[in-house]
């Protein structure tokens, strides 16, 4: 929940011309519903996707200040973020939630950035395949491989987001693959082809080293994309 018209203008100019000639990778920005018209008029025509933050599970109806995702297609939207840890924690979106929610992007033609990942107190109790296989399961058990190999999943260890800390990257490269491998239990190809991004306080820093792992094909990011050169560092290493 950051950004004004302004500050969102400054930050958009040099994430623009920061990528702009970058190739071998994609890149988005998934802003709050407010700015969703300013993405699309400011980064059509650009190698910058865009998206948003939720979406409701329902089509339309009676559910006052929900969004639906017909409402971010008429913005253009490529991504929506689904079952971010912080919608898990805070607003009580259970696995089944998110599998809707998944649902609702896939049949609307958007690309879900799907999120797993486990606390402090889980990982610390050796339970974080159990978490995360469980939240995979319960959208893996929903849809068709076809539909999941429309979307990308992302890795963000709750302990490791606005925290300081990071997985080391052969923490995150474990956890990266053993949701392929679950991934490959259900189809082999999709599995092969998936982009698993890592979500855990990725920076200009670490990010090569992160994303120099196997099964590492990109980042969610969180406070480095506020700031423009942060943002963009990021972007040149995936491109590498």
């Amino acid at each position: 929940m950051h950004g004004s018209l302004a500050g969102n203008k400054s930050l958009l100019e040099g994430v623009q011309a920061g990528v702009k000639g970058l190739q071998g990778a994609d890149f988005g920005v998934c802003a709050p519903y407010p700015y969703l018209a300013q993405l699309q008029s400011m980064l059509q025509g650009s190698n910058v996707a865009w998206g948003a933050q939720n979406l409701s599970q329902h089509a339309k109806g009676a559910f006052t200040g929900e969004v639906a995702s017909g409402m971010l297609v008429d913005f253009e939207c490529r991504y929506v973020i689904v079952g971010h840890s912080e919608r898990r924690a805070m607003y009580g979106e259970s696995d089944e939630i998110v599998a809707d929610k998944f649902d609702a992007a896939i049949k609307a033609g958007l690309t879900p950035i799907f999120c797993v990942g486990e606390t402090l107190e889980e990982r610390e109790s050796g339970v974080t395949e159990q978490v995360v296989g469980r939240q995979l399961d319960a959208v893996l058990n929903h849809v068709a491989a076809q539909d999941l190999a429309k979307s990308v999943i992302a890795y963000e260890p709750v302990w490791a987001i606005g925290t300081g800390k990071t997985a080391t990257p052969e923490q995150a490269q474990a956890v990266h693959a053993f949701i392929r491998q679950r991934v490959a239990q259900l189809d082999g190809g999709v599995a092969q082809g998936l982009r698993i991004l890592y979500g855990g306080s990725m920076k200009p820093g670490n990010a090569a080293e992160l994303m120099g792992m196997t099964d590492i094909d990109g980042g969610l990011i969180g406070g480095a994309s506020l700031v423009a050169e942060e943002f963009v560092a990021i972007c040149s290493a995936a491109q590498q």
